[in-house]
């Protein structure tokens, strides 16, 4: 991954400057490589993308916590849920996260159980 890029995609991601929150980028950048396959090629373009778009979810969650107001302004109810930022940030994040689903583990567990006998139910 090039941490350049991963920068360059949060700032256009979040509106922010990515050197004011350059823990949330390495983090992510950490979280996105211990995500990978073991075979999966690490320079593939999605994998930057991927890790802004960690870094923009946890930077609008963050920003979310820290806002305890109820109102804005003109007495209007802030939004939360499908418009909010976080929903945004958290939507954007899973488009991401099935773009590179051939380079990261499964992120899903299904646990299924097959008998060698037949069961009869009475």
């Amino acid at each position: 991954m090039n941490i350049e890029s991963v920068k360059s995609l949060f700032e256009l991601f979040s509106g922010e400057e990515a050197e004011e929150y350059a823990p949330f980028v390495s983090l992510a950048v950490r979280e996105t490589e211990r995500m990978l396959l073991p075979d999966a090629d690490t320079s593939d373009i999605r994998l930057d993308f991927l890790a802004a778009a960690i870094a923009n979810y946890r930077f609008c969650r963050m920003k979310a916590s820290r806002d305890r107001t109820k109102a804005t302004y003109a007495g209007k109810m802030l939004a939360a849920g499908e418009g909010s930022p976080v929903g945004q940030a958290a939507e954007l994040l899973r488009e991401y996260t099935q773009l590179c689903s051939d380079l990261i583990k499964p992120q899903t567990f299904v646990f299924a159980g097959f008998s060698g006998e037949e069961d009869e139910i009475c």
